[in-house]
């Protein structure tokens, strides 16, 4: 059932929530995704957040079917709100969903079934959570992706160990004293553990300052901060 289904009054303009990052890198970030997303079907959004990316890459694909998902309820209250708040028509109900949990104890199983998402979305989620967020993600995209489906994530990596620039090392070594679990996440572990679910790397872009992993569009943040977007292909 859908976080919204449960409430009487749900998504008042009140609940919305602004995140300034997020207004930053909704811009580059759909730019990747019209590279790369189909032009119909269904993209299942895992960790949404407040919901303003969900909202704004609906506005641009009409023929995709958005379905928004978070463990937050504060966040789900507010996607709620920005879906009413924007009229998209093309954004389900957002879902209540611990990834860490297997898909069979989700809600909405008559949607979210096997090989059911023609895409799968995760933005910066992995490295500010443990790091069975990425086990349990990984596991959920190896369920839920038809052959050929791609699971899209964005967020600061480190690569063969090494945090690069300087900025990124600093924001690592400040996850980690606010908890031991967080951190930036290695693209050889996640590689590694992708290939368990049947996932494959298939391109990678950095995006500083307004830069992708996609072929090379390059931008930079103005926090610093240089994150990378990962396409990873369900065999």
């Amino acid at each position: 059932m859908a976080y919204a289904d449960k409430q009487e009054l749900f998504g008042d303009f009140d609940d919305l929530i602004r995140v300034p990052a997020a207004d930053r890198n909704k811009g580059p970030i759909l730019e990747v995704l019209q590279e790369c997303l189909p032009k119909k079907g269904f993209v299942f959004e895992v960790a949404s957040g407040p919901g303003q990316h969900v909202v704004h890459f609906a506005k641009v694909f009409p023929d995709l079917t958005f379905l928004p998902s978070d463990c937050d309820v504060s966040y789900l209250k507010s996607t709620q709100a920005y879906i009413h708040k924007t009229e998209v028509t093309n954004v389900l109900p957002p879902l209540y969903i611990d990834i860490t949990q297997p898909v069979s104890k989700w809600p909405d199983q008559e949607r979210l079934t096997a090989e059911s998402c023609d895409a799968i979305l995760n933005i910066n989620m992995i490295h500010i959570s443990p790091w069975d967020t990425c086990q349990g993600l990984m596991a959920a995209a190896g369920f839920l992706l038809k052959p050929g489906g791609l699971l899209y994530m964005y967020g600061p990596f480190s690569k063969g160990g090494i945090i690069t620039p300087d900025s990124n090392v600093q924001f690592d070594q400040m996850l980690r004293s606010r908890n031991a679990s967080w951190g930036l996440r290695d693209v050889d572990d996640i590689k590694q553990l992708a290939t368990q679910h049947g996932l494959q790397l298939e391109k990678m872009s950095i995006h500083a300052k307004h830069s992708c992993f996609c072929s090379a569009c390059h931008a930079q943040f103005s926090d610093g901060f240089f994150c990378r977007f990962m396409v990873l292909l369900h065999l």
